[in-house]
This record gives C-alpha cells, sequence and structure tokens, in this order.
C-alpha cells in the first residue's frame, strides 16, 4: 500500500484547506484511512478516519464541525477539507490505512506540512 499526501500549505487563521491522499497498491474495500497529525514537540494525534466501503466517519474533538473527511472510491482519494482553521491546527499531516476498523494504522503516507498564522 502506498499513500501519497498532498494539499498542505501555510495560510490564515480562519482559512480553509483541502489534503488530499491518493492510495494505490491494492484494493481497499475492508480498510480505514484516517488522517494524523504532529506539531512541533508533541505527540501524533488521531485527527480523523473513514471506512472505505461506507464511509462511517470518526473525528477527534479538536477538529468536529470544522473538518471533514471524505474519499473518492473512483480516484482511490481521501480527502481532509479543514475550515475555520485555528494556528494550534498547525502540524504536519500524514494519512495512514488500516486493514480494519479493528486493526492498527500500519500503512502510512509521507507527511504534508500545514501551518495556520494568527
Amino acid at each position: 500500500v502506498q499513500l501519497q499526501a498532498s494539499g498542505g500549505g501555510l495560510v490564515q487563521a480562519g482559512d480553509s484547506l483541502r489534503l488530499s491522499c491518493a492510495a494505490s497498491g491494492r484494493t481497499f474495500s475492508n480498510f480505514v484511512l484516517g488522517w494524523f497529525r504532529q506539531a512541533p514537540g508533541k505527540e501524533r494525534e488521531f485527527v480523523a478516519h473513514i471506512t472505505w466501503n461506507l464511509g462511517s466517519t470518526n473525528y477527534a474533538d479538536a477538529v468536529k464541525g470544522r473538518f471533514t473527511i471524505s474519499r473518492d472510491n473512483a480516484k482511490n482519494t481521501v480527502y481532509l477539507q479543514m475550515n475555520s482553521l485555528k494556528p494550534e491546527d498547525t502540524a504536519v499531516y500524514y494519512c495512514a490505512a488500516a486493514r480494519s476498523l479493528s486493526s492498527s494504522f500500519i500503512f502510512w503516507g509521507q507527511g504534508t506540512q500545514v501551518t495556520v498564522s494568527s
């Protein structure tokens, strides 16, 4: 499984940004695709995930109501729409994949930097 994240950048507080994660290497019918982030000096934290087949989603409390995760099965791509960005959202964002909801995220893409200025 290969995951390629893109879409990061420098934005101002209140702006929006959309991250993309292109997945390849196999079929993903039972997989869970997720986004994580790691801010400087902090541990990596969960942001959101989506099940590939049903599109069920889950979000960290810190991003609920502001971020939306979605997927395009035809393009094998997962998106993270980030609205109302805050300086505390600044981090390197990683996409990851797990074989199922009960599995760990073992496939990781490279990170994409998101910087939100105040």
